[in-house]
């Protein structure tokens, strides 16, 4: 057997070769174009100019994706029957599903066919110089068997090969046979068949701390999702180590493969944590996708902020709510009186600090307070609007419902109005022409003068949402305007969080939507800098002005979006109603993928989230899929945490494991030494059984502890809290006092579950009194 296997590494090493030499000359082709491109600038014209720059643009792109060595960049293989017809796609592959009648023929010694078609799949599609495909992208049609071809269902496929390889060496093949009735043929010699199965051999890979994408291993369902039909929402809902995540990263690369111009608008990816993102961000170069994707943690979706510390769950639920709608809107108008600013100060009982980042600037301060009185000259009389004359001009610009900055103009005109009839000049003309003469040299005269211009900065500032978020700190003026809508009790908590100098993953939202509330005052257009010479002679209108290259406008496009051609969410369950409002406005006019599974929701009121998700959502139509296999957790594991799901969610199923390791979780139990101590006794263990990660998974409040636990033991091992374990995966997982992680917030049972499914090979749970272990240590919440 080891012959045979050697041979077939050899025989796809021979491939690989030739993929390689292609992918060189067709280097060698992009850097001509370059160069060609670069030469055009000594024709001088505008439209030379215009096509260089747009050549050398896609040479750039197509240069750039050539010189990625991808490891495994050829990673799989399909051997296929005589399809029915002979119609070749633009791959240059057959495009027949089914195979045609007598493909198989039948003697006395069983059943026979000969290989008519073999597949290679990899990263991007290689032609060779006639035209024949290397290579077959894995987004393109005739890639598909190779993910959906299954023994019940195995259409034209008789062999499917994963390819293992490292640079440019394959380093082994693993077969799965979809038709182990027949006897095969290539080339006159039987179909040999290398391995145990492409599928478990790719789970039995250790974890490093980024994600490794599934395009080798992708299965039917999985592969059923990320080629779906992009309109409307698509809704997609898995359990644990169903691959959610992973199917999210593969859609985007797969909707950009299959049409490019439509999602020019680009794709946004929206994680729950910035952990999940480090996590991820290297999968979709890899998959031959980049730059079109945006992958966003919701606290860094608002552009120059970003979260470093955790609200406390009390904070959380208040911050999260729809009920902050309300308090924002009336916060927003209230903001223009102006009183001093409360001193910033840090409530360590409303945070817990994220991962070590730079520090982020304080809210900044309100303005000293509001004028009470307007003083102006105007036509040689001195006018003056008092309090009430202020306030009723205030009520009456604010009657709107429009953005609070854009009402400061109504909010000038209606000053200049209450002047204008103190003045009494409006019944000195009975024309109604030198009447609208006087008027307006009337209002020229006072918005002119500086009185009346810092009267008007003062009592009409633009706001800014950092800085209504920092007047909202101050308790008294955030108890008015959250009155019948907060207790006193979250009045005061709200108002501690809204001291500090940093900003939680709750506060993102809470800008995101004051920014909407306010709006942004329109910017007054700046004239082109001009030589006095140029204005005198009319020079300007003859000199050309430098247009932006497509590169130019392509990336400045990028850097100003604010809204996208399709939005994926994932872990969407977490999304709380403020942040599903924030995510909304990004895809107004997008296509949707939703990914999420409702019991792993971190958010207290799924139903109020649902609703706010809706609204986001708008009427476009839904489609449903549901990942029903757990490829990350062996059986005894997933065991184990569908006894937390029974507790968190009754009723529901938990996805089935492919597979078993006889290794059954391990339990301990803190008894006479120190918990730091017992924590890392047991990582430093795991770290000696397992090649790849160690996560060391603790309730909110003891995150910095467990690092200080954990120093020293290398970058294998990482320490996070229960609300940062989302989506990632280990090879091996100590869960710190289930009790604690249980007990931290409403939805602290649908936490633990998420804590206990990240092993992908062993798992340690360590309790300590409040878990009340019994003789074998084993929590109470984890008992029969």
């Amino acid at each position: 057997m080891a012959d045979v296997r050697d041979r077939e590494i050899s025989v796809e090493q021979e491939h690989l070769d030739q993929v390689y030499r292609r992918l060189e000359e067709k280097i060698h082709e992009a850097e001509f174009l370059m160069n060609d491109a670069a030469q055009r600038s000594q024709v001088g014209t505008p439209g030379a100019l215009a096509e260089r720059d747009a050549q050398v643009f896609r040479a750039g792109i197509h240069l750039n994706r050539l010189n990625n060595e991808f490891e495994d960049f050829l990673f799989g293989r399909i051997d296929l029957l005589l399809g029915k017809d002979g119609k070749k796609g633009p791959d240059g592959a057959y495009t027949a599903v089914e195979p045609a009648e007598g493909a198989v023929r039948e003697d006395a010694s069983g059943l026979r066919a000969d290989i008519a078609e073999t597949l290679h799949i990899g990263r991007i599609g290689v032609l060779d110089a006639d035209y024949s495909p290397l290579v077959i992208d894995w987004r393109a049609p005739a890639a598909a068997p190779f993910y959906r071809s299954t023994p019940v269902d195995p259409g034209r496929v008789v062999r499917r090969r994963v390819i293992r390889s490292k640079g440019r060496k394959v380093l082994g093949v693993e077969d799965d046979l979809m038709r182990p009735e027949l006897t095969a043929y290539l080339g006159g010699e039987a179909l040999p068949v290398i391995g145990d199965g492409a599928l478990m051999a790719a789970l039995g890979q250790a974890r490093s701390h980024t994600m490794r994408d599934i395009v080798a291993s992708i299965q039917a369902e999985q592969d059923m999702v990320i080629r779906a039909p992009a309109a409307s929402v698509t809704y997609v809902e898995g359990g644990p180590g169903t691959g959610k995540t992973a199917v999210a990263l593969h859609r985007a690369a797969y909707l950009l493969y299959q049409d490019r111009r439509r999602y020019a608008g680009g794709i946004l990816i929206v994680s729950p944590t910035p952990l999940l993102v480090a996590y991820t961000e290297g999968v979709l170069p890899s998959l031959g996708e980049e730059g079109q994707v945006a992958i966003r943690a919701v606290g860094s979706l608002v552009d120059g902020v970003d979260a470093t510390v955790y609200d406390t769950p009390a904070v959380a639920r208040v911050k999260g709510s729809s009920r902050m709608l309300k308090i924002l809107r009336k916060a927003a108008r209230g903001a223009l009186e102006t009183p001093p600013a409360p001193a910033p100060a840090v409530d360590e009982d409303a945070l817990f600090p994220m991962e070590p980042v730079a520090a982020v600037a304080p809210h900044p301060p309100t303005a000293p307070g509001t004028p009470t009185r307007l003083r102006v000259v105007a036509f040689g009389r001195r006018l003056e609007l008092e309090a009430g004359d202020l306030a009723r001009i205030r009520r009456n610009a604010l009657g709107g419902t429009a953005p609070v900055n854009l009402l400061r103009p109504r909010a000038r005109k209606l000053l200049l109005d209450a002047l204008w009839d103190k003045s009494g000049a409006a019944g000195r003309h009975s024309d109604p022409e030198l009447a609208a003469e006087l008027r307006s040299s009337f209002d020229e005269d006072v918005t002119t003068e500086d009185a009346f211009i810092a009267f008007l900065d003062a009592w009409w500032p633009v706001l800014t949402p950092r800085g209504v978020l920092g007047a909202m700190a101050d308790e008294k003026r955030l108890g008015r305007w959250a009155r019948r809508v907060l207790n006193p009790g979250e009045v005061r908590k709200l108002a501690r969080s809204l001291r500090r100098e940093a900003y939680s993953v709750h506060d993102i939202a809470l800008l995101d939507e004051l920014q909407a509330i306010l709006g942004t005052p329109a910017r007054p257009k700046k004239k082109r800098d001009l030589d006095p010479l140029d204005q005198l002679t009319g020079l300007d209108e003859l000199m050309p002005v430098r247009e932006e290259s497509q590169r130019e406008r392509a990336e400045r496009l990028a850097a100003e979006r604010t809204e996208y051609a399709h939005v994926i969410v994932d872990e969407a369950q977490d999304l709380t109603p403020m942040q599903w409002r924030m995510v909304g406005r990004r895809g107004r006019h997008a296509t949707w993928t939703v990914v999420g599974d409702p019991a792993q929701s971190s958010w207290s009121d799924p139903d109020e989230a649902a609703a706010a998700r809706d609204e986001a959502l708008g009427s476009r139509p839904r489609r449903r899929f549901t990942l029903t296999v757990n490829y990350r957790n062996p059986a005894e594991i997933a065991d184990l945490a569908a006894k937390v799901l029974a507790l968190a969610m009754p009723g529901s199923e938990s996805p089935s494991a492919v597979r078993s390791t006889g290794v059954e979780p391990r339990f301990a139990v803190v008894r006479g030494k120190d918990l730091g101590g017992s924590v890392r006794e047991e990582a430093a263990r795991l770290l000696d059984e397992v090649e790849g990660t160690v996560g060391v998974v603790v309730a909110m409040h003891r995150r910095e502890q467990a690092a200080r636990w954990l120093a020293g033991l290398g970058e294998r091992v990482v320490a996070l809290g229960s609300l940062e374990a989302k989506g990632l995966e280990y090879d091996a997982t100590v869960v710190v006092s289930p009790a604690e992680i249980a007990d931290e917030s409403p939805a602290g049972l649908r936490v633990l579950y998420v804590a206990l499914t990240r092993a992908t090979q062993q798992l340690t749970v360590l309790s300590g009194e409040r878990d009340e272990p019994d003789a074998d240590g084993v929590p109470d919440l984890l008992r029969e």
